[in-house]
């Protein structure tokens, strides 16, 4: 059966009538003219059937059905008020996303005016690897690298890719590149972290004596940047250079690619596993991600 409740216009008017004990106070508070919440007060108690008031000449006071009646109106309207505040605090609040710089610049940023709330995200970059420790990071969400599992963090791998070689075209027009063998002759950009070159050339058929030298970084976030100033050849990340290649400041080398590896997860504090907002954010990544198959690979999210 449905509510049986009173016009709230009319539960208004008593209930600030009540808390200011005048009738003229209850209208200036709630912009109407005194008569009219004398009215509202009248058609209560109509339809309460039992007065509220009592009115004696200018003297106002409150029956003891009506005492208690205001009481808890007053307790019901606080709530009322604090959700809705609630509700418009949270409606602008940043949203903060932590991630490298690499997965910011290249992958992140330019698709943020996709996501519905993304006016109100505030990057925060980290030099090294982000912390999940959300104590201490500043952040809703962190993009990590890989999928490690941390105690009380919740991590759903966003996306999964392969490696192949790239070059910018200034290099390439340089250099004589007709088999993946051709690539000795270059400087290569090694990877501190997962450094796959090895891999690739036995991939590729080739199994070079020693790996040719070459300026080693802490990331391929670093030696794809390098790559793209003219500085060697680097082996990236599909998933996070595609923009790059459409643009032309990067062209890819060869067929041949490394087995696809989880590059970055979402992670976010068991505690917040329902937070709306982060859920958001998680669906968006992961349809975002989805766009980008096959070569982005995005995997399948956890619920």
């Amino acid at each position: 059966m449905g509510r049986k409740l009173p016009p709230f216009a009319a539960v208004r008017a008593f209930e600030a009538a009540a808390r200011n004990m005048s009738f003229k106070k209850a209208a200036e508070e709630l912009c109407l003219s005194p008569s009219a919440v004398s009215h509202q007060i009248r058609s209560l108690e109509g339809h309460l059937d039992t007065r509220l008031f009592e009115r004696r000449g200018n003297e106002l006071s409150l029956t003891l059905t009506g005492q208690g009646y205001a009481k808890s109106l007053t307790v019901f309207l606080d709530g009322v008020e604090d959700s809705t505040r609630s509700i418009h605090e949270a409606g602008q609040q940043p949203f903060r996303v932590l991630c490298t710089p690499g997965f910011a610049a290249r992958w992140l940023v330019p698709r943020l005016n996709r996501l519905p709330f993304g006016d109100r995200v505030r990057l925060r970059v980290s030099d090294g690897a982000p912390s999940t420790d959300f104590a201490s990071n500043d952040a809703d969400v962190v993009i990590q690298w890989a999928d490690d599992r941390v105690p009380g963090v919740r991590t759903d791998p966003i996306m999964e890719s392969s490696r192949y070689p790239v070059i910018s075209p200034d290099l390439l027009a340089r250099s004589n590149l007709r088999a993946p063998e051709d690539l000795l002759d270059l400087t290569l950009m090694h990877d501190e972290v997962l450094d796959a070159w090895a891999e690739w050339f036995q991939a590729a058929g080739v199994n070079p004596p020693a790996m040719p030298r070459g300026p080693v970084f802490p990331n391929c976030e670093f030696s794809t940047t390098a790559a793209e100033q003219g500085q060697g050849v680097s082996l990236a990340y599909d998933a996070m250079v595609r923009g790059t290649l459409a643009a032309g400041r990067l062209v890819r080398l060869f067929d041949t690619v490394t087995m696809p590896v989880v590059i970055y997860s979402l992670a976010w504090p068991v505690s917040r596993v329902d937070d709306p907002m982060i859920r958001e954010f998680r669906d968006w990544i992961f349809a975002e991600a989805a766009e980008d198959m096959p070569a982005t690979a995005p995997l399948a999210a956890a619920e």
